[in-house]
C-alpha cells in the first residue's frame, strides 16, 4: 500500500481585489479566509492551482 503524498497550503493574504480566476482558485483549494489551512493530495492539478496563487499562500511539505 503506497501512502499518498499530501501538501499543506495556508492562505496568508486576501483574495479580495485580485483577478476573479485567482479568487476562484483559492476557493477550489478550500481556502477563503486568511490563516485557513488544508491538507491536499499532491497532484499535478493541485500543483498548477498552487502556482497560480503562489503569492497568496504558503506551502509546506
Amino acid at each position: 500500500m503506497s501512502e499518498k503524498k499530501t501538501v499543506r497550503v495556508t492562505q496568508i493574504a486576501s483574495g479580495n481585489g485580485k483577478k476573479p480566476g485567482q479568487q476562484g482558485t483559492l476557493i477550489g483549494l478550500g481556502l477563503n479566509k486568511i490563516n485557513r489551512s488544508r491538507e491536499l493530495e499532491d497532484t499535478p492539478a493541485v500543483r498548477g492551482m498552487i502556482r497560480k496563487v503562489a503569492h497568496l499562500i504558503k506551502v509546506e511539505g
